[in-house]
């Protein structure tokens, strides 16, 4: 019988949740209960949405997981969608269960391992300092690649990236990467003699550093360097607990 505070116990034996609550504003676990009842079957997606509520309660979902939730550390008045969003997940008792910092960071199951993973990145060091903790990766990669080459390895569903910069050197050896908005996390990079930095979102301010410090820079997006960890997360509970588990796929472009 799967039920939520199951499947609460599943995510914290997996998922570092304590671990960067005074780095992270996001309200990391359960954020949104059910009933009480027994889930049928997982939803997993990046963001809470309304569009992404709808998809989950068509499908038959209990409980939704996202990376992005609807509580980031401030008290919000419940009006207008912000209510409309609660009052659904109750209407539809369905459960809203989010990690944020905590899926980035994972060794094996976050967004930035899955990057490096597609990448290629050997021997992963913590890379990417953030709050005084380190999020992304970095490391050797087993072949040397241009930014269009890791590009293309790292598009979801063969989405383009936001930006391609290739202000270094043809064929890079050494990355980092840092998913989701992390593009100052550029100047760390240049700092440490790499040669390409691999992020989501792009930044007037490091553009002209990133070309004089001869370093190539992919945006691959905030959403589609995003989904890797949600999609290992899932990939775990039907492995591992068998559970019936969709991804839904609410692209922002950006």
């Amino acid at each position: 019988m799967f039920t939520t505070r199951r499947l609460d116990s599943f995510f914290r034996s997996l998922l570092n949740l304590e671990g960067l609550k005074e780095a992270d504003t996001s309200l990391n676990g359960l954020q949104v209960d059910n009933d009480g009842s027994e889930l049928g079957k997982l939803a997993f997606a990046v963001d809470a949405s309304m569009e992404v509520f709808k998809r989950a309660a068509d499908a038959g979902a209990g409980m939704l997981f996202v990376h992005h939730g609807i509580f980031w550390g401030i008290p919000a008045r419940l009006e207008g969608s912000y209510r409309e969003r609660i009052k659904f997940l109750l209407d539809h008792n369905l459960a809203l269960y989010a990690v944020h910092l905590p899926l980035d960071q994972h060794p094996r199951l976050g967004n930035n391992a899955a990057l490096a993973d597609l990448l290629g990145i050997q021997e992963k060091e913590p890379f990417g300092l953030y709050h005084g903790h380190k999020i992304g990766y970095k490391g050797n990669l087993s072949v040397s690649l241009t930014v269009e080459e890791a590009a293309k390895k790292i598009s979801f569903m063969g989405r383009p990236p936001i930006g391609v910069f290739p202000f270094g050197k043809k064929e890079s050896r050494t990355c980092a990467v840092v998913s989701g908005g992390a593009a100052d996390e550029a100047f760390q990079a240049i700092d440490e003699g790499l040669d390409m930095f691999v992020s989501g979102e792009c930044s007037h301010t490091v553009y002209h550093y990133a070309m004089e410090g001869r370093l190539n820079v992919i945006a691959g997006g905030h959403y589609s360097t995003e989904v890797w960890g949600v999609r290992r997360i899932m990939e775990e509970c039907v492995n591992h607990l068998q559970i019936d588990s969709e991804f839904i796929d609410v692209p922002t472009g950006l």
